[in-house]
C-alpha cells in the first residue's frame, strides 16, 4: 500500500491500523511500500523505523526540504528507504505497479492529481481526500468506471452511509449526515464575528489538523461532506440532509424507501473507517476503543441551523450545481482558511468570501480536469484580491 499524506492525522492513524492488522492477521501481511509527507521528515523518519519492513521509497511533496534533510535523510537511507521529490513522485507512488491499495489523505486541493493517479491506475483507494470529489467529482467518477477502481470512503460520516447501504442491500431514499456542530454550536452569529483562532481550533471532539478543524468550526467541511456523497453515493442534493450530533457517536444515517432508517454508531476513533475502507468486506479488530455500555448514553440529534452556518446552504447549492461550482467553492475557501490561519481576516469572513467568489464565476457544466484546474488558481486569486492582497 501507499500512504499519502502519512504524516497527518489520518496518515499516522492508517499506520496505527496497519501495524494492528499485522498482529491479528499474521497471513494477510500489509507492506507500507510508499509513504509521502510535506516537509515533516522527522515525523516520515519515526513511522519508518516502526514499521516491521520500512517503506521502499519515501516521498516529501515539498522540494525545498531537499537540502536540509541531514540526519533524518541519513536514518531514512540506512532503513533502505529511497528517497524522491516533489508532485510527479506523489503521482509515481500513487499509480506503482507494486501498489494495490492507495490511501490518500493529502490534505485539500494538493491530493488531487495523486488521488487521479491510483484511480486511473485502478486500485482500491481509501479516500480521505474529500476535496478530489469536491473539486473534480464527476471526472473522477468517469475514471473509476473505465479502470476498475474501487474508491472507499473513510471520512466517518460517508464510511457510516456506506457500511449502511452494504447493511440493507437496497437503494438510499435519503442519506443523512451528522455534525458535531464544532466549537460555535452553541454561539451566535454576533458571537461567531469575534471568534479567535484559539476558540476556533478547540473542536469538542475530534482531533485533526487546523485546516479541517477551522473547516468544521464553519461547518463548510460538512458543505464538502455534502458535494463528496453526492458524487460517492450517486444521490441528488435533494436527497442529502445535515443533522447536528454532538456526541459523535452516530456517524451517519441512511433512510430507506419503507422510512426505516439505519445508523452506523462507534467511538469517535478515525481508525476504524480506515480500517473498513482497507480490508472491505472482511471486519477485523481495530485498534478503536469499545463502547462503554456500563453507562448511560446521551445521543442528541438537532437540526442543522444555516442561518448560523451559511455554510451549509452553498454546500447543497454547489451539490445541486455540479460542474466547476465545486473547484472553485474548494479552492476560496483554502485560501479563506489560510488568511484566517494567518489572522489576516474573521472568522465570518471565511464563508461571505466563498460565497462572493462563486457567484462571481461562469459556471460550466460538463468542464475537463484543466478547465477546473484552471478555476482552481482563479478563485485563489479572486479570493485574495477580495481582502485586499494579490
Amino acid at each position: 500500500m501507499a500512504v499519502l499524506g502519512a504524516t497527518g492525522s489520518i496518515g499516522t492513524a492508517t499506520i496505527d491500523v496497519v501495524t494492528q492488522l499485522n498482529r491479528v492477521d499474521p497471513d494477510f501481511r500489509w507492506h507500507v511500500s510508499a509513504a509521502s509527507g510535506h516537509k515533516n521528515t522527522r515525523l516520515l523518519a519515526e513511522l519508518a523505523s516502526g514499521l516491521d519492513q520500512p517503506p521502499d521509497r519515501i516521498v516529501l511533496s515539498d522540494h525545498r526540504q531537499g537540502d536540509g534533510l541531514a540526519a533524518e535523510e541519513t536514518q531514512l537511507r540506512e532503513l533502505g528507504c529511497q528517497i524522491e521529490f516533489g508532485a510527479d513522485a506523489l503521482v509515481s507512488a500513487a499509480s506503482d505497479k507494486s501498489v494495490d491499495v492507495v490511501v490518500a489523505a493529502i490534505v485539500g486541493r494538493a491530493g488531487l492529481e495523486s488521488t487521479m493517479a491510483a484511480v486511473e491506475s485502478g486500485k482500491r483507494v481509501a479516500l480521505a481526500n474529500k476535496e478530489t470529489l469536491v473539486v473534480a467529482g464527476p471526472v473522477v467518477s468517469r475514471a473509476c468506471e473505465q479502470s476498475g477502481a474501487e474508491l472507499l470512503p473513510v471520512d466517518s460520516e460517508h464510511s457510516a452511509i456506506f457500511q449502511c447501504i452494504q447493511a440493507a442491500a437496497s437503494k438510499p431514499k435519503k442519506l443523512i449526515l451528522t455534525a458535531s456542530g464544532g466549537p460555535f454550536r452553541n454561539w451566535s452569529r454576533e458571537q461567531m464575528e469575534g471568534a479567535t483562532l484559539e476558540s476556533a481550533l478547540a473542536h469538542p471532539t475530534w482531533q485533526m489538523g487546523p485546516k479541517i478543524t477551522i473547516d468544521s468550526a464553519t461547518m463548510i467541511n460538512k458543505a464538502l461532506e455534502v458535494i463528496e456523497a453526492r458524487w460517492l453515493f450517486g444521490l441528488p442534493a435533494e436527497a442529502i440532509e445535515v443533522v447536528v450530533h454532538p456526541q459523535s457517536i452516530i456517524h451517519s444515517m441512511v433512510e430507506f424507501e419503507d422510512s426505516s432508517v439505519i445508523a452506523q454508531l462507534s467511538p469517535p476513533d478515525m481508525r476504524l473507517p480506515i480500517q473498513y475502507a482497507l480490508t472491505y468486506p472482511r471486519r477485523l479488530p481495530c485498534p478503536c476503543p469499545d463502547f462503554d455500555r456500563t453507562q448511560p448514553w446521551d445521543l442528541t440529534l438537532e437540526p442543522a441551523d444555516t442561518e448560523r452556518f451559511p455554510a451549509l446552504e452553498l454546500g447543497f447549492e454547489v451539490a445541486a450545481a455540479g460542474g466547476t461550482a465545486g473547484a472553485v467553492l474548494n479552492a476560496a475557501n483554502e485560501e479563506a482558511v489560510g488568511l484566517f490561519l494567518t489572522g489576516k481576516i474573521r472568522f465570518t469572513d471565511i464563508v461571505l468570501g466563498c460565497r462572493d467568489v462563486l457567484e462571481n464565476h461562469s459556471h460550466e457544466s460538463n468542464p475537463p480536469l484543466n478547465r477546473l484546474l484552471e478555476l482552481d488558481r482563479w478563485a485563489r486569486r479572486e479570493l485574495k484580491k477580495r481582502f485586499g492582497f494579490s
